[in-house]
Parts: C-alpha cells; sequence; structure tokens
C-alpha cells in the first residue's frame, strides 16, 4: 500500500507560517550564507586581505606607496600610523561610491556603515605602508629631537654683534634714518 500525499509537505507548512516569520527566515539563511561565504574567501587567501595585497602590488609598481619598507619602521610609534589612516580615511570616503543603499543600506545606518568600510580600508592601508604621511612626519620628529642640542647651542661675541648689527640696519631701513641723519 503506497502513501500519495496530496501536495508538498514543506510547501504546505511554508505557506502556513507567518509571512514575517518567513522572510525573516530566508534573511537569516542568506546571512549565514554570506557569512560562510566570506569566511571561506578568508581562508583559501582571497578575502579582505588578499585584496589590499592586490592594491599594494597595483600601487608598488604605479610608483605610488612604499616599494621598500624603511628600517625604522618596526621603531616607529603606533600613534603616527593611527593619524595617516585618520587621514586616508577622509581620502577613502570621499572616493567610495555615492549611490551605496544596496550595499550599506538607507539612511544614517547606511553612511555609518560605509564610514566604517573606508576606516578599515584605511587601517590596512597605514599598517602596509600608506603613502608616506606616517614616516615623515616619524623622520621630523627624529631630525628635531637630533637637532634639539644644536638649537639650544650658546652664541659666540662674534654672532651676536653680527646679529645685532643687522638688526640696527634693518631698524634704520624701516624707519628711514640714515647716515647723515645720524651724526
Amino acid at each position: 500500500m503506497a502513501i500519495s500525499p496530496p501536495s508538498d509537505l514543506v510547501l504546505d507548512v511554508v505557506r502556513a507560517a507567518d509571512p514575517n516569520a518567513v522572510q525573516e527566515a530566508q534573511a537569516k539563511l542568506k546571512a549565514n550564507k554570506a557569512a560562510f561565504a566570506a569566511s571561506s574567501l578568508a581562508e583559501t587567501g582571497k578575502g579582505f586581505g588578499a585584496a589590499m595585497n592586490i592594491i599594494d602590488q597595483s600601487a608598488t609598481r604605479a610608483g605610488l606607496g612604499n616599494a621598500e619598507a624603511p628600517k625604522k619602521l618596526a621603531e616607529m610609534p603606533d600613534e603616527y600610523r593611527k593619524f595617516e589612516a585618520t587621514i586616508l580615511q577622509n581620502f577613502i570616503n570621499t572616493m567610495l561610491p555615492k549611490e551605496t543603499e544596496e550595499v550599506y543600506g538607507k539612511g544614517s545606518a547606511g553612511e555609518f556603515w560605509k564610514s566604517m568600510m573606508a576606516e578599515k580600508i584605511a587601517e590596512e592601508m597605514s599598517q602596509r605602508g600608506g603613502v608616506g604621511i606616517a614616516e615623515q612626519m616619524y623622520a621630523q620628529a627624529l631630525n628635531r629631537a637630533a637637532n634639539k642640542s644644536e638649537l639650544n647651542a650658546t652664541t659666540n661675541e662674534t654672532d651676536r654683534s653680527r646679529a645685532m648689527s643687522m638688526v640696527t640696519d634693518f631698524e634704520r631701513q624701516v624707519l628711514g634714518v640714515g647716515k647723515k641723519d645720524e651724526a
């Protein structure tokens, strides 16, 4: 004796369910599928980090960015990298597409997600060498620290008298006092 159901049991259950609950379940399934796809890409080396590597390689070939990391890069305080990431975030945020409702969502929440994406891209770029802002600032700080002792050096009497004569000449030019008027 064979059983022949009049319809598909699964479809009958779905039809009997609340439409909002069905949509919610479908959304969860899509989110799980997207999370699985993202983790699979990351595990195989094709995720966000791989995309940043491609950008780094392209930038280096184009002559942008830092082809070689400076020797003192490991010694650089993290504040310089964070500052560069902040600057880069502003640039990247303006470069991202304006019509992004399908990707990030609508309204202020969408803008928030978009800015978070720009922040993450900027952090990754800065950690991988950025555009050189952090290196320049760090080099300038090191030069200032090295030259600090030279700036506080005492002057001898010859330098002092030369500086005073230059100030006196400047005052004469500004006030219009000539050598004939001094006598």
